[in-house]
């Protein structure tokens, strides 16, 4: 069985976006609550978990995740809600 990459976006108690990459979205999640996921995320606790993508490679979900990080909030938004932006 391959394993499986996920591209996840979260929502952080200062009302902003966070977007990464992990091989596991509800550790991943839990790290970042424990303040343990990221620099980012340590200082903007993640409130809800808002959108998921499965990718087969890592290197796929790190391409998405670079592409993500470089949209707009409002192309986020867009993207959370499934609309086209």
């Amino acid at each position: 069985m391959d394993k499986k990459f996920y591209v996840y976006i979260l929502l952080t108690e200062k009302n902003t976006y966070y977007c990464g990459y992990t091989d596991n979205v509800e550790k991943r999640f839990k790290a970042h609550v424990e303040g343990h996921g990221a620099k980012y995320t340590k200082a903007c606790k993640p409130v809800k978990l808002l959108w998921t993508k499965e990718f087969n490679s890592k290197q796929e979900a790190m391409k998405e995740e670079y592409r993500i990080k470089r949209l707009t909030r409002f192309q986020k938004e867009a993207l959370v809600n499934n609309l086209p932006n």
